[in-house]
């Protein structure tokens, strides 16, 4: 039995165990994904425990991304970069390897979705947040060449995260902080959400700055995908503006792991079904 699983607190809500057990079932892969629910202060004894139990790997989330990172043996430039593990790897010494697939899932999810970098980047990217998500996804356009501005409601947060992956950016790469009460920038070809605003249960909430004239953006993406429909999409969609929610990229980085546990292609139709049929509709 191939044994993976979720580290995180809560995790009851995730989509992940029905995309993650319909890709085994599809592709005849005697495996199971669970749910783990892990409190903060067990975190340590959980991770060890994975190799002892004989887990191939795990995925983590919310709170654990960043408190994971000392507990593991290896990582991969990509999570040292970020700053943040999503996915785990037990090695077959039992070695524990820490990767990042939240950007390239990131980056997948864009192309798919027609998104071309290369027109993005002669105007720019504008991530809201400071988090974990955010470290990824400014990771990811800085590395592919766009531009981008960070905008954090705490004061100094969006300089924070900008300093911390420069180190590991090209040179030419172009980041820049907004404080709290900076204006919008212009025209911004891309606004991603990488805050909880919209999420249950602040499904009533957007990120958007009360300060901020309508979000002027071509394309519109909000990591939240539970709604299908946030209230910051709403507002960008009745402004003019293509909106895309985070269902995409919980796919692609899903299926980068699946791909990491077990050796084989990940079967994206299938877990795409499984993720949207737990889903209500749009």
């Amino acid at each position: 039995m191939l044994l993976t699983g979720l580290l995180g607190w809560p995790v009851a809500h995730s989509r992940s165990p029905a995309m993650h057990n319909a890709a085994f079932a599809a592709a005849g892969i005697k495996g199971i994904y669970l749910p783990l629910a892990v409190p903060p202060e067990r975190l340590a004894a959980a991770v060890a425990g994975l190799a002892a139990l004989g887990f191939r790997g795990a995925n983590v989330t919310i709170p654990h991304k960043q408190a994971v990172m000392p507990l593991l043996d290896e990582l991969s430039s990509a999570a040292r970069a970020i700053g943040a593990v999503n996915t785990v790897v037990v090695r077959e010494d039992g070695r524990l390897y820490g990767d990042n697939t939240d950007a390239p899932g990131f980056i997948a999810d864009l192309s798919e979705q027609g998104v071309d970098l290369v027109e993005v980047a002669a105007e720019g990217a504008l991530v809201l947040g400071a988090g974990g998500s955010a470290r990824a996804v400014v990771f990811a356009l800085a590395t592919a060449g766009v531009p981008v501005t960070v905008w954090a409601r705490r004061d100094g947060q969006a300089q924070a995260l900008c300093e911390a992956l420069r180190p590991f950016l090209p040179a030419t790469a172009r980041l820049q902080a907004l404080p709290p009460e900076a204006d919008s920038p212009s025209r911004p070809a891309l606004v991603v959400n990488c805050t909880s605003a919209g999420m249950h249960p602040q499904e009533e909430t957007s990120p958007w700055p009360a300060h901020w004239p309508p979000a002027p953006a071509a394309i519109v993406y909000d990591l939240v995908y539970n709604p299908p429909c946030t209230r910051f999409l709403a507002q960008a969609a009745a402004h003019g503006a293509r909106t895309l929610n985070g269902l995409g990229m919980l796919l692609h980085q899903g299926a980068l792991a699946w791909t990491l546990w077990t050796g084989q292609p990940a079967p994206l139709a299938v877990m795409r079904q499984a993720l949207v049929a737990g889903l209500p509709p749009s």
